[in-house]
């Protein structure tokens, strides 16, 4: 059967209105993941700090995209890859004379920008055994991948 111009019109607008509670279910049920996916995003950060604080920083590397693909910028320095990024760590945290510190994190701003990809941005700081204070800032950028959840898959550090 062919409906005339008009009831084309008035099917097209009750079809509206029966998918408007829908659609409005789906944006709360977003709204409420992102609550859900910024405390996965937090209890990730959180989980590279114990790590750190621990000594393990393959522990805190576990954080990070294990690709090659990865970026780490620091100052002027751009690393490229998981196992580099862990080598630059081993060098600057753990070689002969270092130690690394006891690591937190402050000031963190989490900006979705997907059901996959995040923004982060906050401060670092490291109290270092002999009493030096070294902090910075940083840039994340995360995807939350099927298997392995929220990885940083660049991250650009400044600081002393």
């Amino acid at each position: 059967m062919i409906l005339p111009g008009k009831a084309w019109l008035a099917v097209v607008i009750v079809l509206g209105f029966i998918g408007a509670p829908s659609a409005l279910a789906d944006t709360r049920e977003s709204a409420s993941g992102s609550g859900q996916e910024r405390t996965a995003i937090l209890k990730m950060l959180n989980a590279q700090v114990t790590a750190w604080n621990h000594g393990e920083l393959e522990g805190f590397m576990a954080g990070y995209w294990h690709s090659p693909e990865l970026t780490f910028f620091s100052n002027d320095n751009e690393t490229h890859g998981w196992q580099e990024t862990l080598e630059r760590y081993k060098k600057r945290y753990q070689g002969e004379g270092r130690a690394m510190g006891k690591l937190d994190f402050q000031d963190l701003r989490i900006e979705m920008l997907g059901a996959k990809a995040t923004f982060v941005r906050g401060k670092w700081h490291l109290k270092m055994p002999d009493g030096k204070d070294l902090q910075g800032m940083f840039t994340l950028v995360l995807r939350k991948f099927p298997q392995d959840g929220w990885k940083i898959v660049h991250d650009h550090s400044s600081g002393t």
